[in-house]
């Protein structure tokens, strides 16, 4: 029976939340998808901004938050795709906020993570653009709870790398230490890894990672449309080049996902819940 329920957001109005002013660019992570999992302070800055500038991986939903009059800008980047530069994105928001406008970076995930908020807040604190972070909860935490996989266990790992897939060209990073990489933790979680998987497992398992590793791949994390795959580490590219996972997608190499089965708790009518 569906309960009734209260909307008791309206308490909200009263809270002091802390004041957009203009001139300021707020980075604000929207969270791995589903828009339930936006901040109290993420939603506050949608509601008094003057423009959102935002990325390619913002759940279009979240935007039907942002009020009439608002502008919206999009200046996302996917890799092998016609993107915007960084440098044109950092110099826009810069532009904007000397223009007295109250700009909200509104990115996927967490900016720090993963999400060049870093290289954005570096520019604009060099120009002298005053400049506020509010976290999101990244993908590579959040998006594995959705699929039941918690990303740490005490009967599991008590560590984690988190890395990335690719670098600034799309190939798989050269800096890397993957000899490390391959025996420093025993779950590795690795954004935007779908593309160089195959090399990469190759070089992990060359390092002594064991070959039959599980690896779980988990796509549209947290929204209706999510899709979880798993394979070994040693079949890991052939079973990417030849299905096709969906993007974007987080990779978990380790035993990480072996509490799936019993922690799979976003079911399909959990799903029909846009809002997570």
């Amino acid at each position: 029976m569906r309960q009734t329920q209260t909307n008791n957001f309206a308490k909200l109005d009263r809270e002091d939340f802390p004041q957009f002013h203009g001139g300021w660019v707020w980075l604000v992570g929207a969270g791995p998808g589903a828009p339930g999992l936006m901040s109290l302070l993420a939603y506050h800055a949608m509601q008094h901004c003057d423009i959102v500038v935002y990325d390619a991986l913002v759940n279009p939903d979240i935007l039907r938050w942002v009020p009439e009059g608002v502008d919206k800008e999009y200046a996302g980047k996917r890799g092998g795709k016609p993107s915007p530069e960084q440098k044109d994105i950092s110099l826009r928001l810069i532009e904007l906020a000397k223009a007295g406008k109250r700009v909200l970076r509104l990115k996927g995930g967490d900016p720090f993570m993963f999400g060049r908020g870093g290289e954005e807040s570096q520019t604009l604190a060099k120009a002298g653009v005053p400049f506020r972070i509010v976290p999101g909860i990244t993908a590579g935490v959040g998006g594995l709870a959705y699929a039941g996989i918690p990303a740490t266990h005490r009967d599991t790992n008590h560590a984690v790398i988190f890395l990335t897939g690719h670098d600034a060209t799309g190939k798989m990073p050269a800096n890397v230490n993957w000899q490390a990489i391959a025996t420093a933790a025993p779950v590795i979680v690795m954004y935007m890894g779908d593309k160089n998987l195959g090399e990469i497992a190759a070089a992990l398992i060359a390092a002594g990672r064991p070959a039959d590793h599980p690896v779980t791949i988990v796509s549209n994390a947290s929204l209706p449309i999510q899709s979880v795959v798993s394979t070994i580490l040693s079949q890991a590219g052939d079973y990417v080049k030849t299905h096709e996972p969906p993007t974007p997608a987080i990779v978990v190499i380790g035993h990480a996902s072996d509490w799936r089965p019993l922690l799979d708790w976003y079911s399909p009518e959990l799903m029909e819940n846009k809002l997570g």
